[in-house]
């Protein structure tokens, strides 16, 4: 078989009913998907580690009765260790790092039976919503090449969206599915703590506002790929009761009547773009005309509050990792080839005492209680899923200023400067500010909440970019999102919508 010109019309489910049903062998479908990455990866920069021979290989030897039998798949290269197989978490200090066994949701994906193709870009770290890490240069919005596909988990999402495969591994700490899910036109859903394994080396990443799953262009998909690696893991601190039935069920039935909360709120410092407040308007307007009520609340927290006390975790846990990373390179190479401003993380990371961390955790307590009072009252909260369509590759790069600023945070002068207090949380005010502002993410509270979220492609700009917008559910309510999400792919069906960029 020279080409498969269907390939891009299944999702992830079609293609193994193919393949259960003979239609088209397992090899056939990994030489297809290698073509494209091959002939779409030097425009997007998606894959940096390529894995053929491996999934050439593996296509040989599959379970038929495997969910996924023989469909092509992408793992990013971060978090989502395959052994012996390079994972570089975006960084020039780890590129020839070898992780010595499958993560636990890896070990699951193979036995899904998915043929993994390769590695996918991701920044250093997972730090950043924009998918260029210095490393690895940047990688593109297949919708238009001049915008980025978003982050960390943008070389996934851009791999689906050009249509690579038709899923692709995820992680979200604070909106790394949902944000590259928007602004690829993708379904992207951050399930609940507890849900995936995130183990064995990442027991409690970033507290427990990590978690792994998919992004993908169809709900069924993610629905049976939850049913296929959800579930507890040995030495998992956090656990979830197990729902009452598949997921891939729960889509086919439609959701009962719904009380639905939204708002389209300034958030740092901004007013939220027409373009992101009109995708919520549209969105609203669709599920009245479902039977769903539709009601204007504003929560009591904000997104300013909530980001501070997720950067400080984040920052204390970043600073835990690369202390890690100096006892094994040395403090020389881990400077010399960490980014900037990781570096600069890094060293207010050492800074930031213990009552600080303990405060945020306790403020995290504060905002799941908002969040619970508000989800008694209604069955999810729409948001747009960031305040801002899609940017310009380029546009967050630091700014010289920020530069200065960083350069000076990690010498030695950064030390007297944090020894002040109130001025660490001053720069660190300024920070999130900084990195926030231009993006506006209205996703970080579901990851300090724990609670299920998603982004749904249901609307475009007029200059033809996706822009999504947000569900955050009840606990453990997963279920009701993806009913939920199924229902609105079949009244306003965004699988067929195809980048012109890439035609």
């Amino acid at each position: 078989m020279t080409s498969f010109a269907e390939y891009e019309q299944y999702d992830g489910i079609g293609l193994a009913k193919l393949v259960k049903n003979g239609e088209i062998k397992a090899t056939e479908l990994c030489e297809e998907a290698i073509n494209r990455a091959e002939k779409l990866n030097p425009k997007l920069n998606t894959i940096i580690t390529p894995l053929y021979d491996f999934a050439r290989e593996t296509a040989k030897h599959l379970q038929a009765d495997a969910p996924f039998c023989g469909v092509p798949f992408l793992l990013k290269d971060a978090h989502h260790a395959l052994k012996d197989f390079p994972m570089s978490s975006g960084s020039a200090l780890l590129k020839d790092f070898l992780p010595q066994n499958d993560a636990e949701i890896v070990r699951r994906f193979k036995k899904a039976g998915l043929v993994i193709l390769g590695k996918t870009n991701t920044p250093e770290f997972k730090l950043a919503y924009v998918t260029e890490p210095k490393a690895f240069e940047k990688t593109r919005n297949p919708w238009n090449l001049a915008y980025t596909p978003g982050g960390s988990s943008g070389g996934s999402a851009a791999a689906v969206a050009a249509r690579i495969v038709p899923l692709a591994s995820a992680t979200d700490e604070g909106g790394s599915i949902r944000v590259p899910a928007s602004y690829c036109g993708l379904f992207g859903l951050k399930p609940s703590r507890g849900r995936n394994p995130v183990g064995p080396d990442f027991k409690e990443e970033w507290d427990g506002m990590s978690t792994s799953h998919v992004v993908t262009r169809s709900v069924r998909d993610s629905a049976a790929m939850l049913d296929a690696v959800s579930g507890r893991e040995l030495g998992a601190p956090y656990s979830i009761i197990a729902p009452e039935r598949p997921f891939q069920e729960e889509v086919q039935f439609d959701p009962e009547h719904l009380r639905i909360g939204f708002h389209t709120r300034s958030a740092y410092g901004r007013e939220v773009h027409p373009e992101c407040i009109k995708s919520v308007e549209q969105t609203c307007k669709l599920l009245e005309s479902l039977g769903h009520n539709v009601e204007e609340t504003v929560p009591n927290y904000q997104e300013e509050d909530a980001a501070l006390n997720w950067c400080i975790i984040m920052i204390g846990n970043l600073a835990a990792h690369v202390d890690r990373l100096v006892q094994t390179y040395g403090h020389f190479n881990v400077k010399r080839n960490l980014e900037l401003q990781n570096y600069a993380l890094y060293r207010m990371g050492q800074r930031i005492k213990a009552l600080d961390f303990v405060k945020a955790k306790r403020k995290w307590r504060q905002f799941g209680t908002i969040m619970d009072q508000v989800l008694n009252k209604y069955d999810m909260m729409l948001t747009p899923t960031l305040g801002e369509p899609p940017v310009l590759v380029g546009s967050l790069q630091p700014s010289k200023s920020d530069q200065r600023s960083m350069k000076v945070i990690s010498s030695w002068v950064g030390n007297i400067i944090m020894s002040n207090r109130k001025l660490t949380n001053s720069i660190l005010k300024e920070l999130i500010q900084n990195m926030m502002k231009v993006l506006m993410p209205f996703t970080m509270i579901a990851n300090i909440t724990g609670q299920p979220a998603m982004s749904v492609p249901l609307y475009w700009t007029e200059s033809g970019l996706p822009c999504g917008v947000q569900f955050i559910g009840r606990f453990g309510e997963e279920a009701k999102l993806l009913r939920l999400a199924s229902q609105l792919e079949k009244a306003q069906p965004w699988v067929s919508r195809k980048p012109q960029s890439l035609q």
